[in-house]
C-alpha cells in the first residue's frame, strides 16, 4: 500500500509499527515522506498515494474522492500554531504588516485567518508563504513582521529571541471549547476506511507500548531534532484522538470547517461527508 506522511516525530511514531511489519494482517507500506504542504496539493490534484496525511484545512477540497480515516491523525489540546514576532506587541499592530506562513492550505493558516477576522477589524495583512524552517530566522532578522509556526517551533522559538503574540490553539479552545484539528489521515474512497483505522489504531497502541523501540526510526527522520524535543513533540501531538477521533473529534472538525466555509475560507462542501 502506498502512503505519504511527514517525517515529523508524531507521524513516524504513529506509523512505526505498521511500517516495520508489526501489525498482523496489515499490508506492507511503501512510504513517501513529504511535508504536509505537498500532500495537501497531491490530494487536491489526486496525484498522491492512496493513503496520505494532509491538513484538515484541505479536507473540503478532497472529500469527493477521499474519506477521512478516524485514526492516526493529529487533533488535540495545547498544541496549536503560534504567531511570533521579534518584539512583544499586541495583535492590532499586525494591521498592514507581512506575516510569513508555511502554507496557505494548512490548518494553521485557517486558524490564523479565523483569528484575524475576529481580532483585526480591517484584516489587511499581507501573507508570504515560505519554507517552515525559514520563518523564525526571517522574523528574527526583520525580513517579515511576524511568523506563523507549527510543530517543534513551539519548543524552540525562544532560542531565536522571538516573542509569542498569540497561541492560536489557546484562542481556539477558549473560543469554541473544542480541541484543534490539525492533521488528517485520508484514503481513497475505494478502500475500507474502518480496516485502515483498525491498523492505524494498532500501530499507535504498539508505539505507546514500545516507545523505546521507535526511537531510532523517529530520530532518523526528525530533521536534526534532539531526542528531548522529539519526545516532547510526540507527547503533545499523539493522544487519544490519534487513536480514535470519537464524537468530540468529529464535532471539532465539523465546527472548524463549517465555520471556515461560512466565512468563505474554504469552498462549499457537503459537511456530512466528513463522517462517510
Amino acid at each position: 500500500m502506498e502512503i505519504a506522511f511527514s517525517p515529523c516525530p508524531n507521524d513516524t511514531f504513529v506509523f512505526y509499527a505498521w511500517v516495520h511489519g508489526k501489525i498482523a494482517g496489515a499490508p506492507k507500506l511503501n512510504v513517501t515522506y513529504a511535508d504536509i504542504d505537498r500532500t495537501n496539493y497531491w490530494a487536491i490534484d489526486q496525484t498522491g498515494p492512496e493513503v496520505m496525511k494532509i491538513s484538515y484545512a484541505a479536507l473540503p477540497y478532497v472529500l469527493d474522492h477521499y474519506c477521512l480515516v478516524p485514526s492516526g491523525g493529529a487533533l488535540g489540546r495545547g498544541c496549536g500554531p503560534l504567531v511570533l514576532t521579534k518584539e512583544p506587541q499586541e495583535a492590532a499592530t499586525l494591521e498592514g504588516k507581512t506575516v510569513a506562513v508555511p502554507s496557505d492550505r494548512s490548518t494553521a493558516y485557517l486558524l490564523f485567518r479565523l483569528w484575524t477576522e475576529q481580532k483585526l477589524p480591517k484584516n489587511n495583512i499581507f501573507i508570504k508563504v515560505m519554507p517552515f524552517d525559514r520563518i523564525m530566522p526571517a522574523v528574527a532578522k526583520g525580513e517579515v513582521d511576524a511568523g506563523l509556526v507549527i510543530h517543534e517551533a513551539r519548543f524552540t522559538y525562544e532560542t531565536y529571541g522571538l516573542s509569542l503574540l498569540q497561541d492560536l490553539g489557546e484562542w481556539w479552545e477558549q473560543d469554541t471549547g473544542y480541541p484543534i484539528p490539525l492533521g488528517a489521515i485520508i484514503a481513497k474512497r475505494s478502500l475500507d476506511k474502518e480496516q485502515l483505522a483498525k491498523w492505524a489504531r494498532q500501530s499507535v497502541e504498539y508505539a505507546w507500548a514500545h516507545p523505546e523501540e521507535t526511537s531510532d526510526y523517529v530520530l532518523s527522520h526528525a530533521q536534526e531534532l534532539s531526542a528531548e524535543v522529539a519526545n516532547a513533540h510526540i507527547e503533545l501531538y499523539v493522544n487519544e484522538f490519534t487513536k480514535s477521533l470519537g464524537e468530540d473529534g468529529y464535532q471539532a472538525i465539523e465546527n472548524l470547517l463549517g465555520r471556515a466555509m461560512k466565512q468563505g475560507l474554504v469552498p462549499d462542501f457537503d459537511i456530512a461527508k466528513i463522517r462517510l
